[in-house]
């Protein structure tokens, strides 16, 4: 598992003691972007079971999950952001799914809770507004990088890792993963922090749902950036 972390010292403690119960993971890289917070010691710290190992280099997510695959020893690599959880039935999912024929890669459903309860696979919401948010992760056939996106070492390489552009890099890779072959999205949910929509409503939905179609528009990720930065 590789997790793209940047001051994420209040959660990513809960993640690695989550991870510590799953089955089937043996291995994780805590990819840094020179966090301020002991982010980077906490890991080292953490009581992970398997093996862990901190990554550090530039911030800028692309760069950051570039740099955790190729520290990764396995041959299946999955990516999660350090305010998710993944279900525990996680690598029954990805093995299985990866063996279908014509599958090149595959995501989760997502489920949005409130941040303060991202404790356990029963956590819920009552800000019931937040699970419109999980309806993209049904329908789309282009995971974002919330959904933990799964696959083999080798169409990671043949897709060519994340781009190096400031936005829009997990959707990007989805794109050019969808040209190698079919990405599944399974039944099984990843739970997701809703900080981000708690804090400013209607901004972050709004923007969740205009920024990819402007991409596919033809905006360029550097310009879809910049007016994100703006909207801070």
């Amino acid at each position: 598992m590789i997790v793209p972390t940047l001051n994420e010292a209040k959660r990513i403690g809960t993640l690695l003691e989550w991870l510590g119960r799953l089955n089937g993971v043996s291995e994780v890289i805590v990819s840094d972007g020179g966090s301020s917070d002991g982010t980077q010691e906490l890991a080292r710290r953490s009581s992970f079971a398997g093996s862990i190992r901190v990554v550090d280099g530039a911030a800028g997510r692309a760069g950051q999950l570039n740099r955790g695959a190729a520290q990764a020893s396995g041959s299946l690599l999955l990516f999660i952001h350090a305010d998710c959880l993944p279900p525990r039935d996680s690598a029954y999912w990805i093995h299985r799914t990866l063996k279908e024929p014509g599958v090149v890669a595959g995501a989760f459903r997502t489920w949005h809770i409130e941040d303060a309860r991202l404790d356990g696979p029963t956590a819920g919401s009552p800000a019931w507004w937040l699970h419109l948010a999980d309806l993209r992760s049904r329908y789309t056939a282009l995971p974002y990088g919330d959904q933990g996106l799964f696959l083999t070492r080798e169409q990671f390489e043949r897709a060519g890792g994340y781009p190096q552009q400031p936005l829009m890099e997990d959707l990007e890779f989805s794109r050019r993963l969808r040209r190698l072959g079919r990405i599944r999205t399974v039944p099984s949910r990843i739970l997701v922090s809703g900080r981000r929509f708690l804090a400013h409503p209607f901004r972050d939905t709004l923007l969740v749902n205009l920024f990819p179609a402007l991409y596919a528009a033809g905006v360029p990720a550097s310009r879809l950036a910049a007016w994100y930065q703006h909207t801070r």
